[in-house]
């Protein structure tokens, strides 16, 4: 029989090629043809009628995804300056069907899977070639340039359609591709040879329904020499013959400009879509066109550019053509005036131009006809509801949620992050540190729609699948700290039907967990959790069970744990002494495992105030904690037996000097030492007798970290014994010692190290003769001096507005 390709009007294109876009119109319109074929997945013909929709906004993609394993997913992306995209608008406007002719997606998606690591076919191990023949490439090489992108913006963009002859340019193109067809062959991809195989079937089927030749072909021009080339229906469908397969799914879905770039997974990527948009947006004086797009751009960011700037713009640009020998100014030549008029020579607004308009920040739309799975159908739901619209360009929100509204989309972000929908990342809230106000950068991802059907396993609403990812995530869940972030996760995502789940198996695995690290570690989420279910109004009873269960049993296991640790294990350990103190001071100011009236708990039963929780567990070392029964022994009574722990480990031998150095900072800073007692321990620690490495590990635990550079400059004392200490230590000590001290001074603002270095340089008996008490700066003393502190009462007022409160304005003492 006569080959699939004689007598077709076979149009081969680049990819998101806007010449090409154009000149597929224009041979179309020329041509009339009885039926389109497009490269594509033939499974999606019931998807091309919602292309002519009028909400459906390029760029989209034809999303693919098993029905079994919706992560294994495919995209054919289109923007409207796409050839394929044209020529289904052409023959929708026309009332001319269109057909996708392409690979089924139901065998592309089985052929990776079905391929392995090493890159091998799964079906006959013939390796597949680590790089692919890249067409403009070798055709741009021959030509002359160096620059694929130059090449075909100078043969195709640059030189229009064509006085005339309507097809001109794909026979052009269709002989250069034959040529390399015959140097390279199919390039080495057996992909290939099976995906022309099907096309070519394809072909000769609609040839014989319209009973002629009146169809034309859009596909890649890579493709048509292998599709006009002779062959026979048995050897294709030989090609074919054994193809894995498996059930997909298909729908639109929407695509960005960004993601049209090469790197965003279309073999054919482009690098400027934004460009090629303008080109194909505006074919007449493009360049002018696009430095006043340029310019305004700049503007918009407070740049000073005129018209005479655009004007000098375009000029530079024509002339930079004219000396390349380019017929007109492309993307290097507009890029290059800009620099130069624009940007006075720099490159950190291009960065914005080349951000914002060469690749773009276009996200398309799809109609809500389109088949989604239930959960994207209710996440589009939620969308529109909370008026919070995906968007391609990064937007910051910010959150307040003492407001319903952004409360719920609150939870709405925190449970798609649970489901692996990464739509909103987390950010630090400026000016405000409370737990009422987030703050979310928000970028919408084409890939975030596979993860949705992906996420369809677990529910057919956001809640309901959120529910079950964290139930499940708890069961498999490999440490205490996996199930407490989770059980924070919970709260934050307000999954009050999850959180007893979670909570049975975070009751479970503390009771189970003997090592002090781990509880110390699940410990401060814990608490974090209980806050955040306090803004948001979540019934955190059992959370805080476990939390104070949790914290009593740290308090009997970290003496013990502490002895014997070598430099990085206490150093370590010092961590999590200072996430515990802070747990402590957090779970201390709730009203967990105290109050009246008893607390529920996980399992949703009431147990009545002072009977056993998980306050009533073994304990790490094997003993049973003493106040489990205890009335009132709720957090309000955590914080005395922490101090008991830390004056325990202050004065233990056997405990490292970074732990031992960092209790006692830990009981200063709490009221629990007073200054006397502090410097009579550093005294001690710093002591002849005392190794000069556990002497500068003591220092560091004592002064490091916040505030420590602060406490050296007020108390002068301590200071000083520091500096006695450190000008007395040999110097082959001090060689050892000298890395661990420039980590803990280092760390200091520079204002801090500057006063120290100040004090340290006057010496200590200029230090001893300043002012009463021993001090040597001004103003400080060994006891506060409430008058001075008086005398700046009413300017505090004053900024506070007490003032005009109709109050006393007379100074209120300190003591007070």
């Amino acid at each position: 029989m006569t080959g699939a390709g004689a007598g077709l009007l076979l149009l081969g294109v680049r990819h998101h090629g806007p010449g090409s876009a154009r000149a597929v119109r224009a041979a179309l319109e020329a041509a009339r043809p009885r039926v389109v074929l497009i490269e594509g997945p033939p499974e999606a013909d019931p998807l091309i009628p919602l292309a002519a929709e009028e909400d459906m906004r390029p760029p989209v993609a034809l999303l693919a995804h098993a029905v079994d394993e919706p992560g294994r997913s495919a995209f054919w992306p289109m923007a409207e300056f796409s050839p394929e995209w044209v020529a289904l608008r052409w023959a929708l406007d026309h009332g001319v069907p269109a057909r996708f002719i392409d690979l089924p997606a139901a065998h592309t998606l089985a052929w990776e899977r079905d391929t392995d690591g090493t890159g091998r076919d799964g079906d006959t191990g013939t390796p597949e070639p680590d790089v692919r023949v890249d067409p403009l490439a070798v055709l741009a090489d021959t030509a002359g340039y160096d620059d694929p992108e130059r090449w075909w913006e100078d043969v195709i963009e640059h030189r229009g359609v064509g006085e005339g002859d309507a097809y001109a340019p794909f026979a052009v193109v269709e002989e250069a591709m034959t040529a390399l067809r015959e140097a390279y062959g199919s390039g080495g991809h057996r992909r290939d040879l099976v995906r022309e195989a099907y096309m070519r079937l394809q072909i000769r089927a609609a040839r014989r329904e319209v009973g002629g030749d009146a169809v034309a072909v859009v596909c890649g021009a890579w493709h048509v020499p292998a599709l006009r080339q002779q062959s026979t229906v048995a050897a294709d469908k030989a090609l074919l013959k054994g193809l894995p397969k498996i059930k997909a799914d298909l729908t639109w879905v929407p695509w960005t400009y960004r993601r049209l770039a090469r790197a965003g997974g279309y073999g054919a990527g482009i690098d400027s879509p934004g460009w090629y948009g303008h080109l194909f947006a505006a074919p007449d004086r493009p360049v002018e066109r696009w430095l006043t797009k340029v310019a305004g751009l700049l503007r918009e960011e407070d740049r000073l550019v005129s018209s005479a700037h655009v004007i000098e713009a375009v000029r530079l640009a024509d002339t930079l053509a004219a000396l390349r020998g380019r017929p007109l100014p492309g993307l290097s030549e507009t890029t290059d005036a800009v620099r130069a008029v624009m940007c006075d020579g720099s490159d950190v607004p291009l960065a914005l131009v080349h951000d914002r308009l060469v690749v773009g920040e276009v996200l398309g739309e799809v109609p809500s006809a389109a088949p989604a799975v239930p959960l994207q159908r209710d996440l589009d739901r939620l969308q529109r509801r909370l008026r919070l619209r995906p968007e391609a360009q990064e937007r910051e929100v910010e959150l307040d949620l003492r407001g319903e509204t952004d409360a719920e989309r609150s939870r709405l972000l925190h449970r798609l992050r649970l489901l692996g929908v990464d739509w909103g990342r987390r950010q630090a809230s400026r000016g405000s540190t409370g737990t009422f106000r987030e703050t979310w950068r928000l970028r919408w991802e084409p890939e975030l729609s596979v993860r949705v059907a992906e996420a369809g396993v677990w529910g057919t609403t956001v809640l309901a699948a959120a529910t079950g990812r964290a139930q499940a995530d708890a069961v498999a869940a490999r440490s205490l700290a996996e199930v407490t972030a989770l059980a924070e996760q919970c709260l934050l995502a307000g999954l009050a039907d999850a959180l007893p789940a979670v909570m049975r198996i975070l009751a479970d695995r503390a009771a189970l967990d003997t090592d002090v690290g781990h509880l110390a570690q699940a410990l401060p989420a814990l608490v974090r959790a209980l806050r955040y279910g306090d803004v948001r109004g979540t019934d955190t009873g059992a959370l805080a069970e476990v939390a104070v269960g949790l914290a009593r049993r740290i308090f009997v296991g970290l003496p013990p744990a502490c002895a014997a640790l070598d430099a990085d294990a206490a150093d370590e350990m010092r961590r999590h002494v200072d996430a515990v103190h802070g747990a402590v001071g957090l779970l201390g100011d709730t009203d967990a495992g105290g109050g009246t009236g008893g607390t529920r708990g996980a399992d949703g039963d009431t147990t009545a105030q002072g009977g056993t929780t998980a306050e009533g567990d073994s304990t790490a070392d094997g003993d049973t904690t003493v106040d489990g029964g205890t009335p009132g022994s709720g957090a309000a009574g955590l914080r005395p037996r922490w101090y008991a722990v830390l004056r325990g480990l202050s004065g233990r031998d056997r405990v490292p000097g970074v732990i031992r150095g960092r209790a006692v900072r830990l009981l200063l800073d709490g009221g629990e030492l007073d200054q006397d007692e502090a410097a009579r321990l550093m005294g001690l620690a710093l002591s002849r007798g005392t190794p000069p490495g556990d002497a500068a590990a003591w220092i560091e635990g004592f002064v490091g970290g916040g505030g420590g550079g602060m406490l050296l400059v007020h108390d002068e004392r301590l200071l000083a014994l520091v500096d006695g200490w450190l000008t007395g230590v040999s110097a082959e000590a001090f060689t050892d010692v000298l890395p661990l001290l420039r980590r803990t001074f280092g760390a200091y603002e520079p204002g801090v190290r500057r006063t120290l270095g100040e004090l340290v340089r006057r010496g200590p008996a200029r230090r001893a003769g300043g002012a009463p008490g021993g001090s040597g700066l001004p103003g400080f003393a060994a006891d506060l001096d409430e008058g001075r502190a008086d005398a700046v009462v009413p300017v505090v007022r004053l900024l506070l507005g007490r003032a005009e409160d109709g109050e006393r304005n007379e100074p209120v003492g300190v003591g007070t």
